[in-house]
């Protein structure tokens, strides 16, 4: 099953979680980090990067597999 990764503040610092589970999958100094590996974890299972602010709130989404394959345009 493919879950989806989500960014959020951890500590001071910020975490990679995959989505329903207990614990994170990683923490690093910074957002950047996290993004960056939470993508390429998004990206091998075809899920969705949910990116949180310090606040908690989802301020970006991106999907990695979950799009029509043939759009034209």
């Amino acid at each position: 099953m493919n879950k989806n990764q989500h960014v959020v503040p951890h500590q001071g610092k910020w975490a990679v979680k995959g989505e329903g589970n207990q614990k994170n999958t990683l923490i690093t100094d910074t957002q950047e980090q996290a993004i960056t590996k939470a993508r390429e974890i998004a990206k091998n299972q075809e899920s969705e990067l949910l990116i949180h602010g310090r606040d908690g709130a989802i301020r970006e989404k991106n999907s990695y597999g979950n799009d029509p394959k043939n759009v034209k345009g």
